[in-house]
């Protein structure tokens, strides 16, 4: 029996964002045509693979058994269709999510070489500081910078991005630039509370082997990689910021003795099994395109 594939990519659509509407807009249908893909996948297998409320949209335990396999058969179509193509043939759509410094700064202005390779792909760039969900958000793949906390993605770890200690020239002139951490305790920090809004201003430094937080002052706590470095442009404190920034051109190093903890980079995707071309072409690129700015993994405790 040869399923409907599309039937099949909405079906893992809804099941994936447990949702017709948010999966219709994702895939570019209407809700009603999502519907009909899902039940002619059904009628085809003789079973019904989502169960429906008012509210809600749940697996069935036909569906659950089902998912495995239509994911393998969607990557296998996938990579099928492709295996005879040349790069500028792939063609889809791509959603992806970017850091807003990396995006705006390095990425975005290396895409038209990207679309010059590969004209047909289509590109749907998120670009945000909080962390997405991938699965439920229906990303293709993730750009993460710093720890990965979700254990259920699959990971492809780049390398680390090293920091470096900056403010802006009127802030020193203002406050005279430091020389130890001794200095410190005359000087301000920009906070960076991204997650809870809470996290007391602290510098971060490496001591031997071993990183430590020194308490500090702040006139200021913002949640965006933005707000942070227009905050220290503007003179209101020291920010500690991966060298790959742009906005470092702008201001001065200071205490380069004692840099803090460099950030993981990791692209993570969902797909179990069988990763399509055109996500691994995207993750091959961004890969290359990152590499001047990375360093290989140093292992270190704190």
């Amino acid at each position: 029996m040869s399923l409907d594939l599309d039937g099949v990519r909405a079906f893992l659509k809804v099941a994936e964002l447990t949702s017709y509407t948010r999966a219709a807009s994702q895939l570019g249908l209407s809700k009603s045509q999502v519907s009909l893909r899902v039940q002619g996948l059904e009628t085809q297998l003789g079973s019904r693979l989502l169960q429906r409320s008012t509210r809600t949209v749940q697996l069935s335990p036909e569906g659950e058994q089902f998912i495995p396999r239509a994911e393998r058969l969607l990557a296998e179509a996938d990579e099928l269709a492709t295996m005879f193509s040349g790069p500028s043939d792939l063609k889809g759509r791509l959603r992806i999510d970017l850091p807003v410094g990396l995006a705006r700064d390095r990425i975005i202005p290396r895409l038209p070489e990207f679309f010059a390779a590969h004209p047909a792909l289509e590109l749907h760039v998120s670009a945000t500081d909080r962390r997405v969900d991938v699965m439920r958000e229906g990303f293709d793949c993730v750009l993460r910078v710093g720890q990965l906390d979700d254990s259920s993605l699959q990971a492809r770890r780049l390398g680390e991005l090293p920091n470096i200690n900056v403010a802006s020239a009127a802030y020193l002139e203002r406050y005279g630039t430091p020389k130890t951490l001794d200095d410190l305790k005359n000087h301000y920090l920009v906070n960076y509370a991204g997650r809870t809004g809470s996290e007391p201003p602290e510098f971060e430094y490496r001591d031997g082997n071993r990183y430590r937080d020194l308490p500090m002052k702040a006139l200021i706590s913002v949640n965006s990689s933005d707000a942070y470095q227009a905050a220290c442009v503007a003179g209101l404190g020291i920010i500690q910021i991966p060298r790959i920034a742009k906005v470092i051109d702008s201001l001065v190093e200071v205490l380069p003795q004692y840099p803090s903890r460099p950030l993981p980079v990791s692209l993570v995707h969902a797909y179990a099994r069988t990763v399509p071309r055109r996500v691994r072409v995207f993750m091959d690129w961004l890969t290359r395109v990152l590499s001047p700015f990375l360093r290989e993994a140093q292992v270190s405790s704190r």
